[in-house]
C-alpha cells in the first residue's frame, strides 16, 4: 500500500502542473476526481481501482485529501471537479456534512457528483439529511469493489458530463437572450451586421473572422458582402459574385440557395437569416474541422431568434416614438423632457428656465367626474398651454397632471403660463374652471443632470402647491436644503419609533378659579440618543405628511389610556385624560375603532378621555367629519378644540 507521504508526493505533481496543462484541464480534458479520506490505504485502493481508466473519451485524474480543512482549500481552486468521494467521518464523530455544504455553497461546484463512503453502515446518515444536502450517493467501502467502484465512477461521471452540457447550453442561450438587446439597439444594418460576427465569435470562442452578405435581389447577383471581419475585411463593400472561388463562396452559395445552415467538411460555418418582410442575410464563420462551439439545435435557436431581430429593427421607430411620446395629449414624455434638459445643461444653457406645472385639486375631479372626463381635461390643458408658447419652446407631459416646459428666459414667463386657462374650459360641453401651480428653476451655470433640475422643480412645485396654490414659486436652494431635512429627519423619526425613543409627557390642566387639577394632557415627545430633544414642532408635521402618524397616535392613545387606568386604580387620576388628534388620524377610515380599542383594553371609559382637534379638520368633507364626531360624543368622548384663539379657530 502506498503511505500518506506517497500519496502527497503524487498529488503535487498535479499541484505543480505547467500552467498550460493546468488551463487544459481546467477546460475539460480529464474527468477530475477528489478523494478525501484520513486513510491512505483508502486512496491507495481507490487509485489501484480506477487510475489509468479513461471514460467518454477523457482519462481519469485523481486529486487527495487527509481532512476536511485539506479538501476545503482543494476545492476553492477547482472550477471542473466532476466527482467528490467523502469519508462520512473524515476526521469527528459527526458526519462531514459541513464538507458538503461547503461544496455546494461556498465553492460553487453545483454539478460536482458527492459520493459518501463509510467503514460502517451505522454512520450512514439518514435520507431526510441525504436529501437536504444534495448528497448524490452512499456507499459502505466493504461493497465496493473494484469493478463496484469503477461503476459507481461510471455513473457519476456521465451525470456530471450531462449536467455540464445542460449548463452550457443554458449559457450559450442566456448568452443569445443578451445579444438581442445589443443588436436591437444598432442603427443601421451594417452596425447590424458587424454586431452579428461578434456576437457569433463570442458563442462559438473562436476568432472574428468572418463576414456578412445581405440580399438586394432575387438571385446571387444581388447580394453583397455588408460587412466583414479579420482576414476577410478587404471584402466589405462588393457583390457576392466578385469575391474568388473558395470553400467560403461554396459555403455561402449552398446556404443561400437551400435557406439552412450549411457546416463545411474542411471547417466553416454559414448561416441563413432570413425573415419574410425583411431582406435576408447569410453570415460566414471560419470555425476549425469538427469544431463543436454549440450545439446545431442551438445555431437554429440562435438564427431564429437574429431573424425575428432583424424583423423586429423595423419596428425600432414606432418603439422610440413610443419611448418619448405621451399619445394621450400628443405632446414628448418625461423621459424625452429628461434628455432635453440633459443637452441644454452640457452645452451651458443657463438663460432657460424649467418649469412644472400642475392642474390643482386634479385627483378629486377625476374620481368625481370620471376618467374621461379627466383624459378630456388632460387634452384641453394641454391645448391651451401649447397655444400660449412661442415657438422653440419645449412641452411635455410628465406625469399624470404635470406638465413640463422648457425654455429661454424670454419666451417663458412662468407666471404668464398660469393665465392661459383664466376661462373655464369647455369640456363636452360643460364648462370647467381649472387653476394651475407652477414652480420653476433657472438653469444654473454648472452643468447638472436633468433628472436633478427636475427634481428641483419638482421640489418648487410642491411647496408652491402648499402654500401658494394658484400661484407660481421659485426654486430657492433652501428649499432643497429643507426637503432633503426633512426626508433626513422621517429616516430617523422610522428609526426612533423602532427603537423606542418616543415616549409621553403629561401635562396638568387646573381650573384657573380654584386651581384643581382637573385633567392631563398627554404629549409626545423624542429624546435622540445622544440626550438631546427633537421640537415636536418639526417632527409632528414629517409624521403626517408621511403616514406615521396614525401608528403614532395609535400608540400615544393606548398608552395614555393605560397611564389614566393606573391613576385611577390608584384613586390619583384627575377628571379626564387629553390627547392630540391631527386631521390625518380623524382622516382614517379605521380611527374610530382605534379609539374604541385603547378604551375597551384599558378598562376606561368614554367620559376619561378628550380628544383636542385642530380648526384644520374644517378641510374634511363636512358628512364624515360629522359623523366621525358624532360617534366620538355618543361614547361619552369629550371633543375639544385645541390652540383656541390662534390660526384660524
Amino acid at each position: 500500500m502506498w503511505s500518506e507521504a506517497e500519496l502527497r508526493r503524487a498529488d503535487s505533481r498535479w499541484a505543480t502542473l505547467d500552467t498550460t496543462r493546468r488551463d487544459a484541464l481546467s477546460m475539460g480534458t480529464h474527468w477530475r476526481i477528489l478523494v478525501v479520506d484520513n486513510d491512505p490505504d483508502v486512496h491507495a485502493a481507490t487509485l489501484a481501482a480506477l487510475e489509468g481508466h479513461t471514460l467518454f473519451e477523457r482519462p481519469l485524474v485523481f486529486m487527495h485529501a487527509f481532512s476536511g480543512d485539506e479538501a476545503k482549500s482543494l476545492l476553492l481552486k477547482e472550477t471542473d471537479l466532476a466527482m467528490v468521494i467523502l469519508n462520512v467521518v473524515p476526521e469527528q464523530a459527526s458526519p462531514g456534512l459541513d464538507l458538503v455544504d461547503f461544496i455546494r455553497h461556498s465553492a460553487g461546484l453545483r454539478n460536482t457528483r458527492i459520493v459518501l463512503r463509510t467503514g460502517q453502515p451505522g454512520q450512514v446518515p439518514d435520507l431526510d439529511t441525504l436529501l437536504r444536502y444534495d448528497i448524490n450517493d452512499y456507499r459502505t467501502k466493504a461493497e465496493l469493489t473494484p469493478d463496484r467502484l469503477l461503476a459507481m465512477v461510471v455513473t457519476a461521471v456521465r451525470s456530471y458530463k450531462q449536467l455540464c452540457a445542460v449548463d452550457a447550453s443554458r449559457v450559450s442561450l442566456e448568452m443569445i437572450v443578451r445579444s438581442s438587446a445589443s443588436l436591437l439597439e444598432t442603427k443601421d444594418a451594417y452596425e447590424f451586421a458587424s454586431a452579428v460576427l461578434t456576437q457569433l465569435a463570442a458563442l462559438l470562442n473562436v476568432e472574428r473572422e468572418g463576414l456578412v452578405c445581405v440580399q438586394r435581389g432575387e438571385n446571387r447577383r444581388d447580394y453583397y458582402v455588408l460587412a466583414a471581419s479579420g482576414r476577410f475585411s478587404e471584402l466589405a463593400g462588393l457583390p457576392l459574385d466578385l469575391l474568388s472561388q473558395g470553400p467560403e463562396l461554396d459555403l455561402l452559395c449552398t446556404s443561400i440557395a437551400k435557406r439552412y445552415n450549411v457546416f463545411g467538411e474542411s471547417g466553416g460555418l454559414a448561416l441563413h437569416i432570413g425573415h419574410k418582410d425583411e431582406q435576408d442575410f447569410v453570415v460566414f464563420m471560419d470555425v476549425p474541422r469538427n469544431h463543436r462551439g454549440l450545439e446545431p439545435q442551438l445555431l437554429d435557436v440562435l438564427c431564429a431568434n437574429l431573424s425575428t431581430l432583424l424583423h423586429n429593427r423595423g419596428l425600432l421607430g414606432r418603439l422610440h416614438e413610443s419611448a418619448y411620446h405621451d399619445p394621450l395629449v400628443n405632446l414628448p414624455n418625461r423621459a424625452h423632457f429628461v434628455e432635453e434638459v440633459n443637452d441644454c445643461a452640457r452645452h451651458g444653457a443657463t438663460d432657460y428656465v424649467l418649469a412644472l406645472i400642475d392642474i390643482d385639486d386634479f385627483s378629486a375631479t377625476n374620481e368625481v367626474m370620471g376618467h374621461r372626463f379627466g383624459d378630456r381635461l388632460l387634452e384641453k390643458v394641454a391645448r391651451c398651454l401649447e397655444a400660449s408658447l412661442p415657438p422653440g419652446v419645449l412641452l411635455a407631459r410628465l406625469g399624470a397632471d404635470t406638465f413640463g416646459v422648457l425654455g429661454s428666459v424670454r419666451q417663458v414667463r412662468p407666471r404668464s403660463l398660469l393665465e392661459c386657462v383664466r376661462q373655464p374650459l369647455n369640456i363636452d360641453g360643460v364648462p370647467h374652471k381649472v387653476s394651475l401651480t407652477c414652480g420653476y428653476v433657472l438653469l444654473p451655470d454648472e452643468p447638472q443632470a436633468g433628472a436633478d433640475l427636475v427634481k428641483d422643480a419638482t421640489i418648487a412645485l410642491k411647496r408652491a402647491k402648499r402654500d401658494h396654490r394658484g400661484q407660481d414659486l421659485q426654486y430657492a436652494v433652501q428649499m432643497g436644503t429643507e426637503a432633503r431635512a426633512r426626508a433626513l429627519l422621517r429616516s430617523e423619526l422610522r428609526e426612533a419609533i423602532d427603537n423606542e425613543q418616543l415616549f409621553l409627557v403629561y401635562q396638568p390642566q387646573l381650573n384657573l378659579d380654584t386651581h384643581a387639577l382637573v385633567g392631563l394632557e398627554a404629549l409626545l415627545r423624542w429624546r435622540t440618543v445622544d440626550g438631546g430633544f427633537v421640537p415636536p414642532d418639526q417632527f409632528i408635521p414629517v409624521a403626517e405628511h408621511s403616514g406615521l402618524i396614525v401608528a403614532l397616535g395609535q400608540w400615544v392613545l393606548a398608552t395614555a389610556c393605560a397611564t389614566m387606568r393606573e391613576l385611577l386604580d390608584a384613586n390619583a387620576a384627575p377628571q379626564r385624560m387629553a390627547v392630540n388628534v391631527s386631521t390625518v388620524q380623524l382622516q382614517d377610515p379605521g380611527f374610530f375603532d382605534i379609539v374604541c380599542a385603547a378604551l375597551d383594553h384599558s378598562g376606561l371609559q368614554g367620559e376619561h378621555l378628550e380628544l383636542e382637534i385642530t380648526e384644520s379638520v374644517a378641510v374634511l368633507p363636512t358628512q364624515f367629519l360629522e359623523h366621525t364626531l358624532s360617534a366620538l360624543r355618543a361614547k361619552g368622548i369629550t371633543i375639544a378644540i385645541d390652540d383656541f384663539g390662534t390660526g384660524y379657530s
